[in-house]
């Protein structure tokens, strides 16, 4: 914590930050190579949170690799990396932060307390750091909707930056959990960006439901404006699925036309 207080000091233009739970893939190195072009002083985080966990045994599981993922951040230009313990989040009484009714739908409602979770990390994190940019993968599209407004709801002087999604060259969204599909697995998760590419939602479902091995939570096409089911065509309309694989959580999503 001193050393990044020290480094921050020290700094003449405007920190770029990258917010991880490590498990680092080429998504991640996407996000730090978007922070480079903003600043030349690139923050990257790396801390597996609790809060964001409504299943112990799922935070036990999570991959943690520090030392391979310090040397991927530094190869995509991170200048800092802080990798701080629990204490030095949350040095004290928890500042808890809510996500609103967003956050209790489609993967909030599948996954209790998650976006609260997300939030109040992210909250310490930005008093910490203190960033002028922040990126957020568009990957997790819900949690950069709900970061979006509430940094615009509480006036919070940090421009939010999205990053496109990166995928395998198969169609497959990078992911941290991918490492725990088995090659089977694997295989069967091409179904996710094959359902989303189909250009309905009763196309999707269909492709979705051939798939013995997924197990589908949602499949909805949301208005990006206000994260709600868009049953009327509008702009930037976007899909997205989440499911299950050999108990493997995934979700994906891609901008879409209403076809309801």
């Amino acid at each position: 914590m001193k050393t990044l207080s020290t480094w921050q000091s020290a700094q003449s233009t405007d920190i770029a930050f990258v917010p991880t739970m490590g498990a680092l893939h080429d998504g991640h190195l996407a996000l730090i190579s978007q922070a480079r072009q903003l600043s030349p002083h690139v923050v990257v985080s790396i801390f597996v949170n609790p809060l964001q966990f409504d299943n112990p045994d799922d935070l036990a599981r999570y991959p943690r690799d520090l030392e391979g993922d310090i040397a991927k951040a530094e190869s995509a230009g991170a200048s800092e990396i802080w990798a701080p313990t629990y204490d030095e989040v949350y040095p004290g009484e928890i500042e808890r932060i809510s996500s609103g009714e967003v956050g209790k739908t489609f993967e909030g409602a599948s996954r209790a307390g998650h976006f609260d979770g997300m939030l109040t990390v992210v909250n310490q994190l930005f008093k910490t750091v203190q960033p002028r940019y922040a990126i957020f993968g568009e990957k997790d599209f819900q949690q950069l909707y709900i970061v979006q407004t509430w940094v615009r709801k509480s006036g919070i002087p940090v421009e939010i930056v999205p990053a496109p999604i990166v995928r395998e060259s198969d169609g497959l969204a990078m992911s941290s959990r991918n490492i725990r599909l088995s090659p089977t697995d694997r295989q069967a998760a091409l179904v996710i960006s094959k359902a989303l590419r189909s250009g309905s939602k009763e196309r999707a479902l269909e492709i979705l439901q051939s798939e013995p091995a997924f197990t589908l939570d949602y499949f909805e096409i949301i208005d990006p404006a206000t994260f709600t089911i868009a049953h009327e065509p509008v702009p930037g309309s976007r899909a997205i699925v989440a499911g299950w694989i050999n108990g493997v959580r995934l979700l994906d999503n891609m901008p879409m036309e209403v076809r309801v």
